[in-house]
Parts: structure tokens; sequence; C-alpha cells
């Protein structure tokens, strides 16, 4: 575009894939959710890490989660300015600990009333996990 300046199109909530997270990210476009399993100590971790977090391991694979998980905290955004965030306000980030242990940063959504160890289920939005009530759909 030469002297011009580039209209910047960047998404701060669509990740990229690399070589080792593109199986995470291939699950969830298809509305699965993965999490890492070590091998040495049997613990499961999320986000994905080519190690175990725990015992520093590197037998670790990609396994299926259920989907299932509680409500541990959250909080409502009434401003971010990353696009497209700010369209979205006021929108409800929260922390889940999924039925298979570890906890996982995501975005409630269809959730009128959040509550502390509430029954949440997985959904995707644009390939991304995020949570709603049990049941909902």
């Amino acid at each position: 575009m030469g002297a011009q300046e580039k209209k910047s199109t960047a998404r701060y909530d669509l990740p990229e894939a690399d070589a080792f997270t593109r199986a995470y990210w291939d699950a969830a476009a298809e509305g699965r959710l993965l999490i890492r399993r070590c091998g040495g100590c049997a613990r499961a971790h999320h986000y994905p890490r080519e190690f175990c977090p725990s015992c520093w391991s590197e037998d670790v694979t990609w396994e299926e989660a259920s989907g299932r998980a509680t409500l541990y905290t959250w909080s409502v955004v009434h401003r971010n300015d990353l696009p497209p965030f700010g369209q979205r306000t006021p929108y409800v980030a929260a922390v889940v600990d999924l039925a298979e242990g570890p906890r996982m940063s995501t975005e409630l959504v269809e959730v009128a009333d959040p509550r502390a160890g509430m029954e949440l289920a997985v959904a995707f939005r644009e390939g991304v996990p995020v949570f709603r009530t049990a049941g909902n759909g």
C-alpha cells in the first residue's frame, strides 16, 4: 500500500494455531474440547503444553474432554477496546473447573445469573470453546 496506512483487521478473539496446537484448534472447530493427559502421573492439564506441569514428563497425549465443568469464578467485563470485544460488552469472563480436573479460562454465554459451583457445558463460538449452563440445548 506504499505510504498509506494499512487498516488493521486483527482479531484478538481468534487464536493462531501453530504446529503443536493445531490438533486442539481443529478439534474445537469440530465441536470437541481436547485436554492433555500425562502418562507419567496421570494428571490432566489445560492449556495445552508439550510437557506435564505437575511432574515435567514429556509423555503427554491429547484426550477428548467430556465438556462438563463447574463455575469457579467470573467477572463481568463492561469495557474492552480490542476488536471485536467492544461490540460484545458486557460479557462474562470466567474460570471453570473441567470435570477432568484442570481449570480453564473461558467466556460464559447464555448464563443470566452466574453462581460459583453451577454446572456448565462447553459450546463453541467460531471454533473457540465457551461455556453455558448445562442442559441449554
